[in-house]
């Protein structure tokens, strides 16, 4: 058992059903996995190809938990067997959420099937903000919903208009993160408020699926956001429960899209100095332009120091022959940098003490990982909540954002120079961040912090039921 037994004699049946992005499904099941060691039954619910790909569980939670597949329709300009984000080009995210809005009738046939007389009636439903038709479908069912955001709570603080308070005596931010550059909140407003090929806009989504919920689940801890947490008690009037950063175990990482690569990338960090790497990746979603890729990577090779990336094809190239990388850089690098491609086991690559300091886009999932593991961050958020999660990390000095231009949001190769020999070898810059990033480490990587936070999850789920 990974938790305390619940208090409580009766189990519940929770459904979770994760949006199709695997920043989301690992959480969700590592949530899943979670409450099966408390005694629960979970239905975990996703595509087949989705399922096929998560880790394991342990063997003695694996009966707690079923795995319920729900085939994903056929939509004209989707690439074949493409069921999460990380399958689909982002110009097509629009398409890849119309078809996953055909999951809504079979979703209603499972709920359906579980709520008749005798049946295994679910106690709750716990779904993403994409989810606002399997949030009505509960409502209509009589079920209790959850909404499940993974996003920092302050984000949503600053949304809701909640005043901050002139003193926080609550250990929150050194200072108040910086204002969104006005090429942040267009990119925002187009990407969240506009409607897409689904025929509905991202912020539609939420909003419904709020309106359908009880309560709002938030991936954060009192621990790491205190002051926001202590300004959002609620969220547009439901209750806001924060169940923990749900950290993955390195061998969980190891599971995912093994490749054969894996080996070379280990080997390669075992014969590298202590703190001596920059680990880059900037997420499998949304990948930089060619251009951009060539200016890390300039600016990567000027910087002088070690780095393992994890490159992911750019934006605008098709063949996967096409060398993305500007001519002569892995000769000019041999010896101090290797380039991955494909998937990487990035929890294993993190905890690894090679590493020094990691290059991130800040995607929330990868900000967490980056912050139980104790690393200062060189941050270079490219779309949605990354950059208010890249500006709550540099309030907190654990590291600093690679200079963007305030038109369009380009960044030089000088300007990721700048930032790496901040993080890594100018020493005051770099004792500052380094010392930042461990004292963040020790008040969020703590087992008891996080085991907690499920166990008042669990009878929030419980208290609102009744």
């Amino acid at each position: 058992m990974d938790g305390a037994a619940d208090a409580d004699s009766s189990p519940m049946h929770v459904v979770i059903f994760p949006w199709l992005a695997f920043g989301h499904l690992l959480p969700g099941l590592e949530l899943a996995r979670r409450l099966a060691s408390r005694g629960h039954r979970v239905s975990f619910v996703s595509t087949p190809r989705n399922l096929a790909r998560l880790p394991p569980l342990p063997p003695a939670l694996a009966p707690r938990v079923d795995l319920v597949q729900l085939p994903l329709p056929r939509v004209d300009g989707l690439p074949d067997g493409a069921e999460s984000t990380n399958d689909v080009p982002y110009d097509a995210f629009g398409l890849h959420r119309k078809a996953f809005d055909g999951l809504a009738a079979p979703f209603a046939s499972f709920l359906d099937a579980a709520c008749v007389p005798g049946g295994n009636r679910p106690d709750w439903i716990v779904v993403d903000n994409f989810h606002h038709w399997a949030a009505a479908a509960a409502v209509d069912r009589k079920v209790p919903c959850a909404l499940l955001l993974h996003c920092p709570a302050s984000i949503f603080a600053a949304i809701a208009g909640q005043p901050r308070p002139e003193h926080d005596d609550t250990g929150g931010e050194p200072q108040p993160p910086a204002a969104e550059p006005a090429f942040e909140s267009e990119q925002r407003r187009t990407m969240f408020v506009n409607e897409d090929a689904s025929g509905i806009s991202i912020a539609q989504r939420l909003f419904s699926t709020l309106q359908s919920s009880s309560l709002v689940a938030m991936r954060t801890c009192v621990e790491l956001e205190p002051d926001a947490l202590a300004r959002l008690p609620t969220l547009f009037g439901k209750p806001v429960v924060p169940f923990g950063l749900l950290p993955r175990s390195p061998d969980d990482s190891a599971a995912v899209n093994k490749d054969e690569n894996d080996a070379v990338i280990m080997s390669w960090l075992d014969a590298q100095p202590a703190g001596s790497v920059v680990y880059v990746a900037l997420g499998s979603e949304v990948p930089l332009p060619v251009e951009q890729v060539h200016e890390l990577a300039h600016g990567l090779d000027l910087a002088g120091t070690r780095f393992l990336w994890a490159l992911r094809k750019p934006n605008g190239v098709l063949d996967d022959d096409t060398d993305v990388l500007p001519p002569g850089f892995e000769q000019r690098t041999r010896g101090r940098g290797l380039v991955a491609t494909g998937w990487v086991p990035q929890v294993r690559i993190l905890a690894h003490a090679a590493v020094g300091a990691f290059l991130t886009h800040c995607g929330w999932n990868s900000t967490i990982e980056g912050i139980l593991s104790g690393h200062a961050l060189i941050m270079l958020p490219i779309y949605g909540d990354q950059g208010a999660n890249a500006r709550m990390m540099e309030a907190r000095q654990v590291g600093v954002q690679v200079q963007r231009d305030e038109k369009d949001w380009s960044f030089g190769r000088h300007g990721v120079v700048r930032a790496v020999r901040a993080v890594m070898v100018e020493e005051e810059s770099r004792r500052v961040f380094k010392m930042n990033a461990k004292k963040l480490q020790e008040s969020v990587a703590d087992k008891e912090c996080h085991e907690r936070c499920i166990d008042e999850f669990v009878q929030c789920l419980r208290s609102h039921s009744r």
